[in-house]
């Protein structure tokens, strides 16, 4: 692609963006005329005659609409002895198929025979496939009509001998570069060399892939297999927060009654769990002295008259005593007046 512009007959010239800009090359090859066909197509040198056609390179691209308007200006040019140059951006798909469309049209090869005869001056010419799909319905449909207009719109046949003996001897000359594999057709296997790098190449997956079939396949003759991936240690546990060893379990808790977890760990069944009922040491606060100390919380035994220390796996449910009922005194069956206490009798009255 940056190899400069390629001949493609007599007076017509196929190229990229690179080379239209290029003066030395305009001047060797005295080009007269430019035909830009690409997106940002404009005049670069006032002194060329130009056709500019805004066109992308998409499928979906129409370029059939401007076969008749191309094909009049370079044959007008080429009839009055001046060369023109097809350029596009990369020089590979639009530019081509407008060459492609005028070879078709000005003598009476196929597309495909016209496609060969401008890969074989410009090897990386290659259409794209909607390209291809328009080339080949006009063909079909309009090219016995485009012709017959061109004899009548140019009724001088100067070109027309010598343009179908260079196609002739082109073909020929495609012949023998096909079968040496110095030109593409665009159908190179995977895995191929394509002399001119269009074709798609394995990737470097594949040949990865490709690599470790062959070595595995190759283990039965003596070879070693390709070794596992060491695998990196893993990260140490973090010392910030130590666990207790009566927690910590290399076995998975199963579930126990009263939805408490159990935990079968490597802890000694006689070490007391730091774990206290806190319900029962809020109830027995009151009682205690107002000198104990909060450190004894958690420990089995010494001290801890108000506190009850829980061992086992998980804390006894607190039982909520109710509270006593009122006390009320008995009732009076019935009222009796009080007696006024009597005075004794005097031993005197007796007497």
């Amino acid at each position: 692609m940056g190899n400069g512009m390629n001949k493609v007959l007599p007076g017509l010239y196929v190229g990229n963006y690179r080379d239209s800009k290029d003066e030395a090359q305009l001047k060797e090859f005295e080009i007269t005329h430019i035909l830009a066909i690409h997106d940002a197509a404009r005049r670069l040198h006032s002194d060329k005659h130009y056709l500019c056609i805004l066109a992308a390179d998409t499928p979906d691209q129409n370029l059939t609409q401007y076969f008749s308007l191309c094909n009049d200006f370079i044959h007008a040019a080429r009839l009055r002895g001046g060369n023109v140059l097809i350029h596009c951006l990369a020089g590979m798909s639009r530019s081509v198929t407008v060459a492609v469309a005028y070879i078709m049209s000005i003598t009476n090869l196929s597309w495909k025979e016209a496609l060969k005869v401008v890969r074989v001056g410009r090897t990386v010419a290659n259409p794209n496939v909607g390209f291809q799909q328009q080339l080949q319905d006009f063909e079909a449909t309009r090219l016995q009509e485009e012709r017959k207009r061109l004899k009548e719109r140019f009724p001088s046949l100067a070109l027309t001998a010598s343009d179908a003996e260079a196609c002739r001897a082109t073909l020929r000359n495609y012949e023998t570069l096909a079968l040496a594999r110095e030109v593409c057709e665009g159908k190179c296997a995977l895995g191929r060399q394509c002399p001119t790098g269009l074709c798609r190449q394995p990737s470097k997956r594949q040949l990865r892939r490709k690599s470790s079939t062959s070595s595995t396949g190759s283990s039965g003759s003596g070879r070693t297999p390709p070794q596992t991936p060491r695998l990196l240690p893993s990260a140490p546990p973090s010392p910030a927060m130590p666990r207790s060893s009566s927690v910590v379990s290399a076995i998975r808790p199963r579930s126990g009654p009263a939805g408490f977890n159990t935990y079968t760990g490597s802890a000694p069944p006689s070490r007391a769990v730091s774990r206290v009922d806190l319900s029962a040491a809020v109830a027995c606060s009151s009682s205690s002295s107002s000198s104990m100390s909060l450190n004894t919380v958690g420990r089995s035994g010494a001290g801890g008259s108000g506190w009850r220390v829980m061992t086992g796996s998980a804390p006894v449910t607190p039982r909520t005593t109710p509270p006593a009922s009122p006390q009320h005194w008995p009732r009076r069956t019935s009222r009796q007046t009080p007696q006024l206490p009597t005075q004794p009798e005097s031993t005197s009255s007796l007497s």
